[in-house]
């Protein structure tokens, strides 16, 4: 059967502002980002794949490789330093994971009709003469429409009487019907099989996928009366939370993707999964069900051969709404590897300018799985009313559990790009962007909100300046900004800060503190100490003790 998805294809394009290259529609932008970057709020794309006419070339043989790969570095070697070479990149990315994680998705079919009522969605599909069918529920929230709409697969996902409260459809979709679990992988089952043949290699991460794909077809073709078709979002807990995160890597008009608990499979790092103790090795992920596409069999015993990971999966979504909430009290979920991974592809995220529309929620106190979890509700309030009802604030934080906090400086040996939107790049930052925030997510999510907004080296070399990312009751996650003001490279900074007194440091990432109280310098860490003239990185942490920010803010190079 034909999978090929490069069929000759026109598409309006939807006018998008501060991505440059990235088919969106904009909502909003707020220019409070790290680095002096507009931070932008982008809705979903206008195309399933928009980087579906680029042209990607013959991968070859891949070196084995134990560090994350590069998400920035085309497969001929050179690196991307323009924000709209991120287009064609992904679509790289989207080739390598074909080939050897998921299988293929294949274009849209020849046809694709349905319907939308207020209490469900038909899809008749037909491909080359062949003909499925499946169905999925509507539940509506309250209010006249047309509304926003979150897919749920299988029953399980993010809360579904938030999303209502939130003014969101809820769109309950049983994966099973495009692809049956307990199935040989010779004789797949399912709408997704009766097209494509059961010994298709595709696996169900990606049929389930698919299926999602169809269900927004049928809403685009419905006339926007009940369910708007630039606003849909997909979420799954556990097994459909590794395919909530396929559909929404998948398909660029899903506005925001909520996978949960989604442990080997999922959101972790393939790398990583493999020496995280009590984790779900992958050799057993791929052999439970057949979740995964055939060609990964054969990386089970070496993911170190593998092209991609999951980091660049997670980059995939951007800079769409991404919200991944992790379990950090079941081993086998793996979600220290999953912080690794949401870290890698939130280095993306920051290079195209849309840091705060990735968020990470780990840090949480019940360890049921698939739980509705207090935790959970604010960020999962903000997502939807930023990238589904086009108002309010990203949440934009990253709370790591410490018992499964992932060190992404150790998985990585690359630099993360400043792009520009002129076709001309300028070094790398080198820093991650996120880390254990800690506390409740409520509060100020950006700009600056009192303290010490900047202070500067008397050389002439470099300055600092304080952003507010959250604050709750009794602390607060705020970020630094160091640039490079001198005319050479920087080869080093410190940066001096006065916490207030009772504040204290909880935590810090992306550079070297010393001291936890009173007057605090920090240091850059081993890979964000070169900065090129003009060039930035960021450092953030979490105090403890108070809310009044910091003071006597300076930076000195060396």
């Amino acid at each position: 059967m034909r999978l090929t998805r490069y069929r000759p294809r026109l598409w309006a394009v939807v006018a998008f502002a501060a991505v440059a290259g990235l088919t969106t529609t904009t909502l909003g932008a707020q220019a409070d980002a790290p680095g002096g970057q507009a931070r932008t709020v982008l809705a979903a794309a206008a195309v399933e794949d928009d980087g579906a006419d680029c042209a990607v070339p013959s991968p070859g043989p891949s070196p084995s490789q134990s560090l994350l790969p590069d998400p920035f570095t085309r497969i001929d070697g050179t690196r991307i330093s323009d924000r709209s070479d991120w287009r064609c990149r992904r679509a790289e990315i989207r080739e390598l994971a074909e080939r050897t994680v998921y299988g293929q998705k294949p274009e849209r079919p020849d046809s694709v009709t349905g319907t939308v009522s207020r209490t469900g969605i038909t899809v008749n599909v037909t491909e080359q003469g062949r003909s499925a069918s499946f169905s999925a529920s509507v539940d509506l929230p309250s209010g006249t429409g047309p509304f926003p709409a979150v897919v749920v697969l299988g029953g399980l996902g993010a809360d579904t009487a938030t999303i209502k409260a939130s003014g969101a459809a809820v769109v309950s979709f049983d994966p099973y019907a495009v692809g049956r679990e307990g199935t040989p992988r010779s004789s797949k089952q399912g709408a997704f099989y009766s097209l494509y043949g059961g010994s298709s290699s595709t696996g169900l991460l990606m049929a389930w996928s698919w299926g999602v794909s169809r269900i927004i077809d049928v809403i685009e073709q419905s006339g926007g009366s009940v369910l708007r078709a630039d606003a849909t979002g997909v979420t799954g807990c556990s097994r459909f939370g590794k395919g909530a995160f396929v559909a929404g890597a998948f398909d660029q008009r899903v506005a925001l993707t909520m996978p949960i608990e989604s442990g080997t499979g999922g959101v972790p790092a393939f790398r990583s999964v493999a020496g995280e103790s009590g984790s779900q090795p992958l050799s057993s992920a791929y052999g439970e069900q057949p979740w995964l596409g055939d060609a990964f069999g054969s990386y089970t015993g070496n993911p170190a051969s593998l092209p991609v990971d999951t980091h660049e999966i997670v980059a995939m979504v951007a800079p769409r709404g991404l919200l991944i909430m992790e379990n950090p009290h079941v081993d086998w979920l793996a979600a220290r590897s999953g912080s690794v991974a949401a870290l890698g592809g939130a280095e993306v995220y920051q290079a195209l300018g849309a840091r705060a529309n990735i968020s990470y929620v780990s840090d949480v106190q019940s360890g049921t799985h698939c739980a509705v979890r207090p935790e959970w509700r604010t960020p999962l309030q903000q997502s939807i009313a930023t990238f589904l009802r086009g108002s309010g604030q990203a949440p934009g934080v990253f709370r790591i559990a410490a018992s499964k906090r992932g060190d992404l400086a150790a998985w990585r040996n690359w630099q993360t790009p400043v792009l520009t939107d002129d076709g001309g790049g300028t070094g790398g930052s080198g820093g991650d962007t996120g880390g254990d925030t800690g506390g409740d997510t409520g509060g100020d999510t950006g700009g600056d909100t009192g303290g010490d907004t900047g202070g500067g080296d008397p050389g002439g070399v470099c300055a600092a300046s304080y952003r507010a990312v959250g604050s709750w009751s009794g602390g607060y996650q705020g970020e630094v900004t160091v640039r490079n003001t001198g005319g050479a490279a920087l080869s080093g900074w410190a940066v001096t800060l006065t916490l207030p007194g009772g504040q204290s440091l909880d935590n810090l990432w992306n550079g070297q503190p010393s001291g936890t109280s009173g007057s605090v310098t920090v240091r850059n860490a081993a890979w964000n100490g070169t900065l090129a003239p003009g060039g930035t990185t960021t450092f953030g942490f979490v105090v403890a003790g108070g809310a009044t920010p910091p003071g006597g803010l300076a930076c000195t190079g060396g």
